[in-house]
């Protein structure tokens, strides 16, 4: 499968790791924690100030997913980065199979990503609800989950094939805080979900 829009050249590509790597060197020594991304033949650097919300979301999610398969094992706000497009994200959570674990170097090939989920951030929902909804598709990632404590709903995004709008999710089910639902071969339970404003 490929994605529509146009790739970047060797050249580019190694040009925008190389940028991205210098300017996430520079952030890991800061106070601050900041995100480094590659979307659109174009580095991003978002800083990062997760609300307690926002992680209390983040480490619900993944204690339901490892308790119902010890087969995966969960990263937290770690580099993934798709080899073909050169798309570089930093999930609030993905999974992968721990047998790809040992495998994983200073980013995690977004090949073996099973799911990528986001905590939709008040300070730019865009990023989580259209870029990233968009660019996970591409970089092969087959589940992508979106929670959202502004509204206390989400989407599960899932069945990425191309079409004439390239690569895309083709099935997304909403949901709202409380329900139960499928997300990928997991079943979770919104119900503990916190919503920014509690």
């Amino acid at each position: 499968m490929t994605d529509n829009r146009p790739q970047p050249a060797p050249e580019e590509l190694a040009r925008l790791r190389a940028v991205a790597d210098e300017l996430a060197e520079v952030a890991d020594r800061q106070q601050e924690h900041w995100k480094v991304e590659i979307t659109d033949g174009q580095v991003t650097v978002m800083m990062m100030s997760p609300s307690g919300q926002h992680g209390v979301n983040v480490l619900r999610l993944r204690r339901q997913i490892e308790q119902q398969d010890a087969g995966v094992a969960a990263f937290s706000d770690t580099d993934t980065e798709d080899p073909v497009s050169g798309l570089r994200k930093v999930p609030d959570l993905m999974i992968v199979p721990e047998s790809e674990v040992d495998a994983v170097g200073a980013r995690v090939s977004s090949r073996v990503v099973l799911l990528a989920a986001e905590v939709v951030s008040p300070s730019n929902p865009r990023n989580d609800l259209e870029v990233k909804a968009r660019d996970y598709p591409a970089m092969g990632i087959p589940v992508y989950m979106i929670v959202d404590p502004r509204k206390g709903d989400g989407m599960v995004y899932s069945e990425s094939s191309q079409g004439p709008d390239g690569i895309c999710y083709r099935k997304a089910v909403p949901y709202t805080f409380g329900d139960r639902i499928v997300v990928g071969p997991w079943t979770v339970d919104t119900s503990g979900f916190r919503m920014y404003q509690d």
